[in-house]
């Protein structure tokens, strides 16, 4: 299948050790003026902060995303957890219907950047990102979008206690991570492959970023050589998925996030 290309990514990652119970690299709240975000999730001005900071990378004003051939796809495997506690817990959350957690943080990107186009939620881990370009990848190739964003959330210490409870289960430290990839389409080639079972994982290099992994991957790789071929992989549960990907930069690279 044809390749998209790169125009931009935008990657928050924490910084350095937490202070809960848990191993964790918190990022702070992010500080968003407007009375509509006085009571937002943390995971959702998050995921703005991701896509103004693929915005500042890819040097384009809201404008270039807005409209209806723009799709959003969006992957977490922990970002809606936090909301879940609190409905479950009855902590006063603004998520009324628990079963609809996810659906919250690309809802407010595209009320935010005026996204109107084809849209998705997968939720897992970094075999789930992988699919996600992939189907980023189909909908430019069937021109059924300009563009596509695919934004990830991962945040942790809200469920520290939780995360600490089942340590055998996770790898260490975990590190909340909020990136959002902006592709359109290109020339190169893309392959995605998944398998089910094999050795368990090898602890991640940087930390574990759950469905926030890959793009964390790719940042360093676009530092490390803009151009060339990528390959990316991810482990979730047993499953295990590669993307092998000759890509290119759509534009001339903005400034890292």
């Amino acid at each position: 299948m044809r390749a998209p290309a790169i125009r931009a990514l935008g990657l928050l990652s924490g910084a350095g050790p937490g202070s809960g119970p848990a191993p964790i690299w918190t990022l702070p709240r992010p500080e968003r003026a407007g009375d509509r975000f006085r009571r937002a999730t943390r995971e959702c001005l998050l995921a703005l902060a991701a896509v103004d900071a693929m915005l500042e990378d890819g040097k384009a004003p809201r404008k270039a995303i807005a409209g209806d051939r723009t799709a959003l796809l969006y992957v977490t495997a922990a970002a809606y957890g936090a909301s879940n506690r609190e409905f479950i817990e009855r902590r006063g959350g603004v998520t009324h219907f628990a079963y609809t957690a996810p659906a919250v943080v690309p809802a407010e990107v595209a009320i935010e950047f005026g996204v109107t186009g084809e849209y998705g939620i997968l939720i897992g881990g970094a075999p789930s990102t992988l699919r996600a370009i992939d189907q980023a990848a189909r909908l430019l190739d069937e021109g059924r979008c300009d563009r596509a964003l695919l934004l990830v959330v991962e945040i942790f210490e809200e469920c520290a206690d939780l995360y600490t409870r089942h340590r055998r289960f996770t790898r260490w430290p975990l590190v909340e991570t909020a990136a959002c990839l902006w592709l359109e389409p290109g020339a190169g080639e893309l392959r995605f492959e998944s398998a089910r079972g094999g050795k368990p994982a090898a602890a991640t290099r940087g930390g574990e970023r759950f469905a926030a992994g890959p793009l964390a991957d790719l940042r360093e790789r676009l530092d490390r050589a803009p151009a060339g071929p990528i390959e990316l992989s991810g482990r979730w549960r047993d499953e295990h998925a590669r993307l092998h990907w000759s890509t290119e930069r759509s534009h001339a690279r903005g400034s890292a996030a």
